[in-house]
């Protein structure tokens, strides 16, 4: 079976972005090569467990992360769940898997001084890219959007008299989040230099790069690392970083765990509970201040 079908079905009636897809794809490959060089090329729909835990042994020992591996796997058991579904295999080989063991992702916020000091000290305003990167930080800390969301808002997709901003999310499902009175001024002052601009290849695209072209996700990463590695001591100075930081201070300040998981996008209050966590230290300085056995 053609690795293509299955691309199809992912993109077409699971309604996957194109890069889901593809990392789906890339993991079908991988253990393609794998069964090629230690299996004489047995097609990877009549393997048996025996020959996927030996690839899953090998990705070990060439220290590939816990955590990647069972996302490698998990590609491969949604490819034999796809044939289930077609009728090409009866059992799925990967039924009684277990997933590797891994530990709990600690995600690690922005501190409120730490954005204070970005967006009042670290930016200039003078031309078409400072207002760019400028509201590419407000945004990401206004809205928690993902990255890939933010590279693909359209200018359509604003609404200055509703204070809205439409979001096509994953599995293309739309949200609204409310815009703030300080970005919308953003969107404004970032709007009017973008008319500036020269040339404009992608009219119909917010973000553009100085050539008038649709950013690119690597670029907004950037755009993020370069003004946040300044002002905070952090490892990883990332979009999704900001996504984390917008969370995590809205439930610090009382916010609603529902509107959270709303204004993020999140299918359920489970992918949303990780950012309570990230307020125990908060959570304790109150702790200590207000409860009777700790009054002094």
């Amino acid at each position: 079976m053609s690795l293509k079908a299955f691309s199809d079905y992912l993109l077409l009636e699971k309604k996957y972005s194109k890069h889901t897809a593809l990392a789906y794809i890339r993991d079908l490959e991988m253990f393609q090569e794998f069964l090629k060089e230690a299996h004489d090329e047995i097609p990877i729909f009549k393997v048996g467990y025996s020959e996927i835990r030996q690839w899953i042994v090998e990705l070990v020992n060439s220290g590939i992360s816990n955590r990647t591996i069972n996302r490698k796997i998990s590609s491969l058991n949604s490819y034999y769940k796809f044939l289930q579904k077609i009728q090409q295999i009866e059992a799925n080989p990967l039924k009684q898997h277990r997933a590797l063991k891994v530990g709990k992702k600690v995600h690690l916020p922005f501190s409120e001084e730490e954005l204070k000091q970005v967006l009042e000290h670290s930016i200039e305003i003078n031309d078409f890219e400072s207002a760019r990167d400028q509201l590419i930080i407000e945004l990401f800390y206004a809205t928690g959007i993902r990255r890939i969301e933010l590279v693909n808002i359209k200018t359509s997709d604003i609404d200055f008299s509703k204070k809205q901003l439409k979001v096509l999310g994953k599995r293309n499902k739309e949200r609204y989040i409310p815009l703030i009175d300080t970005l919308v001024e953003s969107l404004g002052r970032y709007i009017d230099y973008r008319a500036q601009l020269p040339i404009i290849e992608d009219k119909d695209q917010l973000f553009l790069t100085k050539k008038g072209l649709k950013v690119y996700e690597m670029l907004v990463y950037r755009i993020i690392n370069k003004y946040f590695s300044k002002a905070s001591s952090k490892a990883k100075c990332s979009p999704h970083v900001l996504r984390h930081s917008f969370a995590t201070h809205l439930l610090n300040e009382g916010a609603d765990l529902n509107a959270v998981k709303e204004l993020l996008g999140h299918t359920s209050l489970a992918a949303t509970q990780v950012y309570t966590h990230n307020g125990i230290a908060e959570l304790k300085k109150v702790y200590a201040k207000s409860h009777p056995r700790n009054i002094r």
